[in-house]
């Protein structure tokens, strides 16, 4: 065989410097509902030794090294510096004053006997006052939260909480995560181009700059790197992007990729990958917890909707593929029946062709756990965005594609479509790591095994 021929892995590199994960790494949490309460309990019951981090790529999964034949396949979090889980300590903002033990005890996702394992330390983490905003997120009320005379005093508040728990907790670095409701819809306007424009309108309390986007200026002025973990617009605007650039505060989003969605960013591209064509995908959902309340508003279901609606087309590409996909009929239907709680039920019914024209059905019911399939996802993206902010490479790119693993919407630079396909968002997130630490990226061409 020609010595031409390229190989399974690409050209090492020089390692990315990247800071050591030294001392307490402080979370905050915007919503201290089910994903949050859920997450923060998993994260005390593993560290006590009663439960197992199942669904965190950072605790559980590996990482391939070189050819399949040299048999490296060490852990992701001993191959790259990941703050220890117990290291971790928490902070939260949340309209209700519920400290996490009796938030977790009424969003009803975890059993009392695991949650009276760890009641002490669930009990001394109490909710902040929320920047809050009924015209945002109509269908909630609540009476913790923040007066200020504009948004701009709000912004200030979130700041000096931000330096106040810094303080108190005596953490060395900060993440913040959106885990609160779905917010009204809003489309990018002249407020969100720049940090004048931005600032101007914070003093002006502009209608277009919602609540999620005050805790992400106030997160992003402070240095800390954020995620969205709801659909919202919140950092898909330029002066985030403008301000995660100029103070290397990493940002990630939007809206975790839990049940229904992550089904389709599953099945989707293995029916491109057999070019099956499709007619038509009905998706309907049913759940009881908060989420489902709030996306009884025509507002917030729209937000969601834009989410879930965008996955088929970036995935099947209909303008390369006319003849299988360029006709399909996407339907996404959200029930709130408050009797399933947080045990949502996906049911999705796919028309599928073959071969001629010829049709086929499949039907998909997926009796999930939403907030326990997200607070791994939760984990996974506090930890990787404190390592991007380590990172000297990632921390000044501002938007962190490699997470779209993780995110039903994900974020890319202006002009650049973003990747749903799982496997791909997967080979492109374990290929950041190995480019971070010098390692080859895989390409799985295979043919230097033959040769």
């Amino acid at each position: 065989m020609a010595a031409s021929v390229d190989k399974t892995t690409e050209t090492k590199t020089t390692p990315t410097k990247i800071a050591p994960a030294k001392g307490r790494l402080g979370v905050m949490i915007v919503g201290m509902g089910a994903v949050a309460t859920t997450f923060i309990a998993g994260v005390e019951a593993v560290r006590k030794g009663i439960a197992k981090p199942i669904g965190s790529l950072t605790q559980m999964g590996t990482i391939r090294l070189g050819k399949r034949t040299d048999g490296r396949s060490p852990k992701i979090s001993q191959f790259v510096p990941l703050a220890n889980l117990k290291d971790m300590v928490f902070t939260a903002w949340d309209i209700f004053e519920d400290d996490a033990y009796a938030a977790a005890m009424n969003a009803g996702v975890l059993e009392k006997e695991l949650l009276n394992k760890i009641k002490p330390f669930m009990r001394s983490i109490k909710p902040r006052k929320a920047v809050f905003d009924h015209n945002y997120v109509k269908l909630l009320d609540g009476k913790h939260v923040k007066k200020g005379k504009n948004k701009k005093d709000l912004a200030q508040q979130l700041r000096a909480d931000i330096r106040d728990f810094k303080k108190k907790s005596k953490a060395d670095r900060l993440v913040m995560i959106w885990c609160a409701s779905t917010e009204s819809f809003l489309k990018q306007s002249a407020v969100h181009e720049s940090l004048e424009a931005f600032e101007r309108g914070l003093e002006k309390n502009d209608p277009n700059i919602a609540p999620s986007m005050i805790y992400a200026y106030a997160a992003l002025m402070e240095g800390v790197p954020f995620a969205n973990g709801a659909p919202n617009l919140t950092v898909d605007i330029p002066v985030m992007m403008e301000l995660s650039k100029a103070n290397n505060a990493p940002i990630a989003g939007k809206d975790f990729k839990t049940g229904q969605t992550l089904m389709k960013t599953i099945l989707a591209p293995g029916f491109k990958a057999r070019m099956l064509g499709l007619n038509g995908w009905f998706s309907t959902n049913i759940l009881g917890n908060r989420d489902g309340e709030v996306l009884e508003d025509p507002g917030s279901f729209k937000t969601k909707e834009e989410s879930k609606l965008s996955v088929l087309d970036r995935i099947l590409q209909p303008e390369l593929y006319p003849d299988l996909y360029g006709n399909i009929h996407h339907k996404v239907r959200i029930n709130y029946y408050p009797p399933r709680g947080d045990n949502k039920e996906g049911w999705d019914n796919i028309d599928i062709f073959g071969w001629l024209g010829y049709p086929m059905q499949i039907k998909v019911d997926f009796l999930c756990r939403d907030s326990i399939l997200a607070a791994p996802i939760v984990l996974d993206l506090v930890l990787f965005l404190d390592l991007a902010k380590r990172s000297e490479e990632l921390c000044g790119l501002g938007v962190q594609e490699w997470l779209s693993f993780y995110l039903k919407s994900p974020m890319t630079v202006p002009g650049l479509y973003p990747e749903h396909d799982l496997f791909i968002q997967s080979m492109k997130l374990k290929n950041t790591l190995r480019h971070l630490k010098g390692e080859p990226l895989i390409t799985h061409l295979g043919l230097e095994y033959y040769d």
